[in-house]
């Protein structure tokens, strides 16, 4: 049977939904695919002269990329041959940075979790040595109850009392773009910054992004040999870091305010000359719907993006008059713009990816939110005064990387309107849970969705990667590809997802609603339901290593089989493992290649390479570039067996025939 392209909503007129770029803005950024990771590396081994890091999960890539510059030989935006230092510790790390910042030096660092906590000492005599230095980090659960390398604000707000900006991106654009912010508002006000992001779930996501231009780079930061001071100058002898005593200690530290009143606004400024130049604009905070919104949510990090969509949903098909306020800034804390956004609200809500019992107010974010409102009440502390305070509620979301779904968003919008549990928590089994009453698909109209499963990686988290590469590099479309990280190398069930739309991805959930499922190993059927989720007349493609179509329909078990014809799916198969094993010259590698095998089989089943009316040779051309982007270090070789693996996984899939399946009564 001729496989045809799976194209049932190829004829969806796509609605944008951001601003678009247009040509007024001087730099409008350089289109590529790339996660947060990478775009904060990009930034930084171009306006950095070195960086101290003991990489630690999630923000190990990071420090890997910018290693890799100083192998290579890479020199910075300004001819400086780059540094990096990879201590005993965390805190070494953080000393190193310190003296070289100490002697003039634009220093980074990259870390999370653990190792962010290890440096605090350390944080707190950069800040108070007016160290501008920017720490780039993959915010990280904390180990209490339990280890966990997955997303956490606990973090971050264990140094949030060191004397540092800080400021949270919500996806790849976002972080690479706030990196280069970050200096500039820290060279501006001698104050040191954290640039955050979610640990794996912004770190490890490749997302359509638009690198920032090196020209405007060099303008926005400038030479750092130009701009900084060596405090180590002989020629200008200076004292810093003494021991002070109570005659003079407090003066000292309360002299210290004058540095923090220039924080704000250098930060705004820094804002607004960037987006005066690229179009992209940012804010201590950014209001959604908020005008006329009865309720609002409020919190930090990438599911305030999926709060954006759930947002339009609840005003289009429930009526809810709903708004959502994203934080960009948690330091210097934006408490007059918290009050001026919210202040006409009915109820709002603060999520928070963390959990503190012990502080009966609520979490951080919680608790300076409510300080600023009283604050309001009295007209205290420079704020106008206001008559009344919208009814507070506050949960924990997504602790650890647990998925937070626009069903959990309208859980805590219901709760609101219903005066329901002043503290709450989502996503679990719990007494604390909302209950999810709907949870409604929000991804972009004519959006592709693939899910894929599998016991082990078998090198289908990179293969994720490298088709979301080819998605937007090559097809032109907008992409977001992740994996639920943690196991895919013990031998555990793995699974990884992946969106390809003509619009903006807002939401930042696990996929359920998906028009191709993948099982790299079939084992997967039989250890859950791969098939959930799957919309009617989509497809799945699986590893078989049998080429009869009736043996491959006989071994899916009876559950999946009567999925299939209720759905009326379409069942395509290879036999990944063999052609990996003829391909691969190198053994390791054989595994490893089972994966990118798939990325043949969607350039056929797919309709992207039809509908961006490319010649094969362009669609081969763009193959190659994403698999040399992944591969490329590991030689020639390496990069043309993966390229004939694709070739081989387009020509070798079989589809089950429809007689076969609607026909046949085989079971396992």
């Amino acid at each position: 049977m001729a496989t045809q392209a799976i194209d049932r909503a190829s004829d969806i007129p796509a609605v944008p939904d951001i601003e678009p770029v247009v040509e007024k803005f001087q730099y409008p950024g350089i289109p590529t695919t790339c996660d947060g990771a990478e775009a904060v590396v990009w930034v930084e081994t171009r306006i950095s002269q070195g960086c101290g890091a003991y990489p630690i999960t999630s923000s190990t890539t990071m420090g890997g990329g910018f290693n890799q510059a100083v192998v290579n030989g890479e020199p910075n935006l300004w001819g400086d041959q780059l540094v990096f230092v990879e201590p005993e510790s965390e805190h070494s790390s953080a000393s190193f940075c310190e003296g070289f910042a100490a002697a003039g030096g634009r220093v980074t660092n990259f870390t999370s979790g653990q190792g962010l906590v290890l440096m605090k000492e350390v944080l707190y005599t950069i800040a108070g040595k007016r160290l501008p230095v920017v720490f780039n980090i993959g915010a990280r659960a904390l180990t209490s109850q339990g280890l966990n390398v997955h997303a956490g604000h606990d973090d971050v707000m264990s140094v949030a009392d060191c004397g540092w900006g800080v400021l949270f991106a919500r996806n790849a654009q976002e972080a690479g773009d706030l990196c280069l912010i970050a200096r500039r508002a820290a060279e501006a006000s001698s104050t040191p910054f954290l640039n955050v992001q979610d640990g794996f779930l912004t770190t490890h996501t490749v997302e359509s992004v638009r690198l920032i231009e090196p020209e405007f780079m060099v303008e926005f930061v400038g030479n750092p040999k130009d701009k900084l001071m060596n405090l180590m100058d002989p020629a200008n002898p200076m004292m810093s870091g003494v021991v002070q005593n109570q005659d003079s200690y407090m003066k000292g530290k309360i002299a210290q305010r004058w540095y923090y009143d220039q924080v704000e606004p250098a930060l705004g400024e820094a804002f607004s000359e960037f987006y005066r130049k690229t179009g992209r604009r940012y804010d201590f905070v950014m209001p959604y719907r908020c005008e006329d919104a009865e309720y609002i949510l409020v919190g930090m990090g990438c599911y305030m993006e999926t709060a954006q969509t759930t947002v339009d949903w609840l005003r289009e098909e429930k009526g809810i008059k709903a708004g959502c306020l994203n934080v960009y800034c948690f330091r210097p804390f934006p408490a007059t713009y918290i009050v001026d956004a919210l202040m006409h609200a009915k109820a709002i809500t603060v999520i928070e990816r963390m959990d503190d019992p012990l502080s009966t107010t609520g979490n951080h974010l919680t608790r300076e939110l409510k300080a600023a409102f009283c604050d309001a009440i009295t007209g205290q502390n420079g704020q106008e005064k206001i008559d009344c305070v919208p009814r507070i509620y506050h949960g924990a979301a997504g602790l650890g990387s647990r998925d937070v779904r626009p069903g959990d968003i309208y859980a805590v919008f219901e709760n609101m309107i219903h005066d329901g549990q002043d503290f709450f928590s989502v996503g679990i089994k719990h007494r604390t849970a909302l209950t999810v009453k709907e949870d409604p698909d929000l991804r972009p109209l004519g959006a592709f969705s693939m899910r894929g499963h599998s016991i082990g990686g078998f090198g289908s988290v990179t293969t994720n990667k490298v088709i979301a590469t080819i998605g937007g590099q090559v097809f032109g479309k907008d992409v977001q590809a992740y994996p639920k990280y943690g196991s895919e190398k013990k031998g555990l069930p793995t699974t990884y997802y992946l969106t390809i739309a003509e619009s903006h991805i807002y939401s930042h959930s696990e996929l359920e609603y998906v028009d191709l499922v993948v099982l790299n190993d079939t084992t997967a059927l039989f250890s859950g339901n791969p098939l959930e989720g799957i919309v009617d007349g989509g497809a799945i493609f699986m590893q078989s290593p049998y080429t009869n179509p009736v043996d491959v329909w006989q071994r899916i078990p009876t559950r999946d089989k009567n999925t299939v014809r209720q759905k009326n799916l379409r069942v395509f198969f290879a036999d990944t493992v063999q052609i990996a094993r003829e391909v691969a010259t190198e053994a390791d590698l054989q595994m490893r290649m089972q994966g990118i095998v798939l990325l043949g089989a969607f350039l056929k089943l797919t309709p992207f390479a039809r509908s961006s009316n490319m010649t094969d040779d362009a669609v081969h051309d763009g193959v190659e570039k994403a698999l040399r982007k992944y591969f490329g270090k590991r030689g020639e070789q390496v990069v043309q067996d993966n390229l004939n693996c694709v070739k081989r996984g387009y020509n070798e899939m079989q589809e089950i025939p429809r007689e076969v399946i609607h026909g046949g009564n085989g079971h396992v």
